[in-house]
């Protein structure tokens, strides 16, 4: 198998084009452009964080400066994308819906065997719902014996409604705060929808084509992570036959010792140009999802520290990483204090990188522009390793 070698600036470049990172605005701006980033990544990760403005609305104003959070919800509601699983929840283009079918259907398979109370149940949720329309998990009775042992620890309908929709049988969109509404899916769906099922080989194709147009150079592990709740085997299969083809390339990256990369045909000859603009990226970014990914392309060793104790945190709860062309240079641990209006800045680290004055220029941009995203007219810099960014920041309050 014959290898493309591309040099480690090569392939970051042909990364941060294809999760739309090349420059501010890269797929234009307004509404339609939110739809055409979705569309280009095929899913926006959702997370229920709320310590700043979620991973999700986060996602999109990284690459869309005038994004509007409303703007996801008009799109759902003009049935053009829905929310469902690949390796989380997210959002997902409406023509993709038929590839979520495998998914359903492997949900469904690997149920375990329920009661006749749980089928029951499942039942009357679905008939309620068909009768009375939209319903949240609120809307049905408190049917709990014993007290929440926490999260996780659903009550019987809700686990009923998860069931449900996890399997195809509803659906869901979101209200104003955020929380799920199921329905039907003959009322979420448009009219002329292709929901017939895949076969494995075109899912698995598609599966490829996905990952590879978002993450650009990606390994086997990488790709097949967007088929993790899908038997994985047919991916490998049919990327080795897209790679005899000519549609994916077999990549090497020059003075990196890696494991097989992939990417697509396109990127061979393509002209990227990074305009070294400065990014604040949610840890649930497509670009940060694969921690491994960082390390070897970017020597960015990241972690989402929100999940580690307290005691062993090094950079903070929420540290959302900085990038600045094909560098990631900082770690911004922020909140979002949404009755003050202030965004406080809790620890913003600077990487062992010698920041330029132009740089910090931008770096601070983006700190104003994501404070104004939050809501908040105002900055805190609480502390920081860097006393020019510092600074530069404190000028701008």
């Amino acid at each position: 198998m014959k290898r493309i070698a591309l040099t480690a600036s090569q392939a970051r470049k042909i990364i941060l084009h294809a999760a739309g990172l090349a420059r501010r605005a890269q797929l234009g701006k307004g509404r339609e452009a939110v739809y055409k980033l979705i569309d280009h990544l095929g899913f926006i990760q959702i997370d229920t964080n709320y310590i700043v403005e979620r991973a999700h609305h986060h996602a999109i104003a990284s690459r869309i400066p005038d994004y509007q959070p409303e703007w996801l919800n008009e799109l759902q509601a003009d049935e053009r994308i829905f929310e469902f699983l690949t390796y989380a929840s997210g959002y997902m283009p409406m023509d993709d819906f038929r590839f979520s079918l495998p998914v359903k259907a492997a949900f469904l398979a690997r149920r375990k065997p329920m009661t006749s109370a749980e089928i029951n149940l499942m039942n009357k949720v679905l008939d309620r719902i068909s009768r009375d329309g939209p319903l949240m998990a609120k809307d049905f009775e408190n049917d709990r014996v014993e007290a929440s042992s926490g999260w996780w620890d659903w009550r019987p309908s809700k686990v009923a409604l998860e069931r449900l929709y996890m399997d195809g049988s509803l659906m869901v969109t979101r209200n104003a705060a955020f929380h799920k509404v199921y329905d039907l899916p003959v009322n979420l769906l448009p009219g002329d929808i292709d929901v017939t099922m895949p076969a494995p080989d075109e899912f698995a194709r598609q599966v490829i084509r996905r990952a590879l147009r978002a993450l650009g150079i990606a390994y086997v592990k990488d790709i097949c992570f967007r088929a993790r709740y899908v038997q994985g085997h047919m991916v490998k299969t049919e990327l080795e036959k897209m790679v005899a083809e000519g549609e994916v390339l077999s990549v090497e990256i020059v003075g990196l010792k890696t494991a097989q990369l992939y990417m697509l045909a396109g990127y061979r000859n393509k002209t990227i140009n990074l305009t070294g603009d400065a990014f604040i990226l949610s840890p649930f970014d497509v670009l940060n999802v694969h921690r491994h990914r960082l390390r070897d392309f970017f020597n960015f060793d990241y972690q989402v520290e929100c999940f580690v104790p307290a005691a062993r945190r090094k950079y903070g709860y929420f540290s959302l990483p900085v990038l600045v062309g094909d560098m990631f240079v900082a770690r911004m641990d922020a909140k979002a204090d949404r009755k003050s209006r202030v965004l406080i800045i809790l620890n913003l680290h600077v990487e062992p990188v010698k920041l330029t004055q132009p740089m910090i220029a931008k770096v601070t941009e983006a700190i104003q522009a994501f404070a104004v995203f939050n809501q908040c007219g105002a900055i805190t810099v609480q502390k920081t390793n860097h006393k020019a960014l510092g600074k530069a920041i404190k000028k701008t309050i």
